[in-house]
């Protein structure tokens, strides 16, 4: 009697496997991702002042967003490898656009406009990026040489380069750290790394240089915020005020006073997670930041089996570009990193960075379950 119960929970677990392996769905990222973006449905309901057309409009674009996830997901691993110069072409050229015919919004030009919808092609290098330095690595010998790595770093650089003059300084980071990541990932050694370091701070004068006002403002409010509390420090000042008064427990969800009284600007975009701090405390953000952890292991995971060098490059600076996402967004948001506008992944209010997150998981699960499918 037990061991008929037991097989018949055996065969109902391996036809549920079965499903999800046809359907190319890494079961456990896909509940991790869902669980994070519930969450962030939860929070957006109280920064966003209960606002129903806010969260009818985030819910719509978890759902494309998801659905593109899972449509990227069914194509195989050699598809991407196959297309992936021109994509990166395409995405240079579409910048190339953005630079001479762009749409003007908000005092930066980083939008085409074609009529029937407006987008960012900066979002399209955000994958394009680093699935052009694991293309270009992945038949290479490696470590990598010091001609490829210079080839590796002119990829790199052109697209960051483009975006910075958008200006998008944001975007820019995380393109250039995807790339960087697959260049980590193919072996380059620590003592080119420190080399680079070492120069780059020695440059930092230079590049005070060439960078525009609201850059320079917003380096001189991240070292001293208090030199300007009711103007350019006013932002992250509100936002340690936020993140301080939720204290262990914190004030409970829909009674953090920073977003319902509208203190704390962007609460429902790049200060998010300051509106969660104040309203679930330490212990909610510890668990928060669990389930990111769990989402960069699983992915580190996928990456670790990959089949192949152009999937696994690929996988890792995927994982890693994550990673960047959340560094960046909670270190600007408690103080420890200048405000550079980048959103908190699969919680901020948005759409664009987040279909391009899920696509990158949407190329995890590709790899992962096309790798089964290729050993089996």
């Amino acid at each position: 009697m037990i061991y008929s119960f037991q097989t018949k929970q055996h065969h109902n677990h391996q036809r549920k496997s079965g499903l999800l392996q046809r359907l190319h769905i890494d079961f456990t990222l896909f509940i991790l991702l869902v669980s994070l973006s519930s969450i962030g449905v939860l929070i957006l309901t109280s920064s966003g002042q209960e606002d129903v057309g806010l969260l009818q409009r985030q819910v719509t674009r978890l759902g494309i967003s998801f659905f593109v996830m899972l449509i990227v997901a069914q194509i195989p691993p050699h598809i991407f490898k196959m297309f992936t110069p021109w994509l990166f072409l395409l995405g240079i050229l579409l910048l190339l656009g953005v630079l001479f015919a762009g749409d003007v919004g908000k005092g930066a030009q980083r939008w085409l406009d074609l009529g029937f919808f407006r987008f960012q092609p900066s979002e399209l290098l955000k994958i394009a990026t680093p699935m052009m330095i694991a293309w270009y690595l992945a038949e290479k010998r490696l470590p990598p040489s010091p001609k490829h790595i210079v080839f590796a770093t002119i990829f790199i650089a052109i697209p960051t380069v483009l975006i910075a003059k958008q200006p998008d300084l944001g975007t820019s980071i995380l393109i250039a750290s995807s790339g960087i990541a697959a260049l980590f990932l193919a072996g380059i050694s620590w003592r080119l790394i420190l080399g680079v370091i070492t120069v780059g701070t020695a440059l930092t004068p230079v590049l005070w240089g060439f960078m525009k006002d609201y850059q320079k403002q917003r380096v001189l409010t991240f070292l001293n915020p208090e030199n300007d509390p009711l103007g350019t420090g006013y932002h992250i000042i509100q936002s340690k005020i936020a993140i301080g008064s939720g204290g262990l427990y914190g004030k409970g969800w829909m009674n953090g006073s920073q977003a319902r009284l509208e203190f704390l600007p962007e609460s429902s975009t790049d200060f998010i997670f300051a509106v969660f701090s104040e309203e679930f405390g330490l212990i909610g953000c510890i668990a928060l930041l669990t389930i990111y952890l769990l989402i960069f292991i699983r992915s580190t995971y996928i990456a670790i089996q990959a089949q192949d060098t152009f999937c696994r490059l690929l996988a890792g600076s995927l994982a890693l570009t994550f990673f960047v996402y959340l560094f960046v967004n909670v270190g600007m948001v408690t103080g420890i990193l200048p405000v550079v506008g980048i959103p908190l992944p699969l919680v901020s209010y948005g759409g664009t960075s987040m279909v391009t997150l899920l696509i990158g998981f949407g190329i995890l699960m590709s790899i992962h379950t096309h790798r089964k499918l290729f050993l089996s």
